[in-house]
């Protein structure tokens, strides 16, 4: 009997140690729980942005009657700095550049009376940055017979209702990304082409190749770096 009982003496030792392997098993888990609960959560992303571009133009058409656009040319040529100059705000990851592209025109009364109306156009532009890389192109294709192609007039002319003669003609929207670290962009006429009554034209460099307006810029703006210490 005296054996007996020593022998289940010995297994309370065990049995204790097992009770509180199982305590603090638990404390553990309750602890990361804890944790896990307390842990920060990520800062939430930051919101996209759009909002007109900053636009040097090298030379302004005007102002247009109806959407109150203002329209520049682009030229021909290779030179980023003789092109249409766009900034672009500090951004974190790719940035989305959006403009119209039009055609131009020039509007004739007598043409259009002596029936020599018709003419066509096809434009390409280059978008590049201030290097000289090329990033992307867009290009527009029109067709002119009557007013009633014309995208809309620029006021400030010497025609009828104050309007000038070369207008937009016909719309094309582009849209092309850029990458992170790009604060500049150029746009540079490549390619035109004109057949009309006159005959044919094509790009030559400083010359007029399309129109641009509505100019935007998308991207997250890119987090503020702390100042240093004085």
């Amino acid at each position: 009997m005296r054996r007996c009982s020593i022998a289940r003496g010995a297994h309370a030792p065990r049995a204790l140690l097992l009770a509180l392997a199982l305590l603090i098993a638990d404390g553990d888990v309750d602890a990361m729980q804890r944790r896990r609960t307390t842990a920060r959560k990520p800062p939430p992303p930051v919101p996209l942005k759009t909002e007109p571009a900053a636009v040097k133009c090298a030379e302004v058409l005007g102002t247009g009657v109806k959407t109150n656009a203002t329209y520049c040319f682009v030229l021909a040529g290779r030179d980023p700095a003789e092109g249409v100059v766009i900034s672009v705000p500090p951004h974190s990851g790719e940035a989305t550049l959006t403009f119209d592209l039009h055609n131009r025109h020039t509007y004739s009364e007598e043409e259009m009376r002596a029936g020599r109306n018709f003419a066509r156009y096809s434009a390409v532009v280059g978008v590049l940055t201030m290097k000289g890389e090329l990033l992307d192109r867009g290009a527009v294709q029109t067709e002119f017979r009557t007013v009633r192609d014309l995208f809309e007039r620029i006021a400030g002319g010497a025609g009828p209702g104050g309007v000038k003669a070369v207008a937009p003609l016909g719309r094309e929207q582009v849209s092309i990304p850029l990458p992170e670290g790009v604060d500049q962009v150029s746009l540079l006429g490549e390619v035109f082409e004109a057949v009309s009554a006159a005959g044919r034209e094509t790009a030559a460099p400083g010359r007029p190749v399309a129109l641009v307006s509505n100019v935007n810029v998308a991207y997250r703006p890119a987090p503020v770096k702390p100042k240093g210490r004085k």
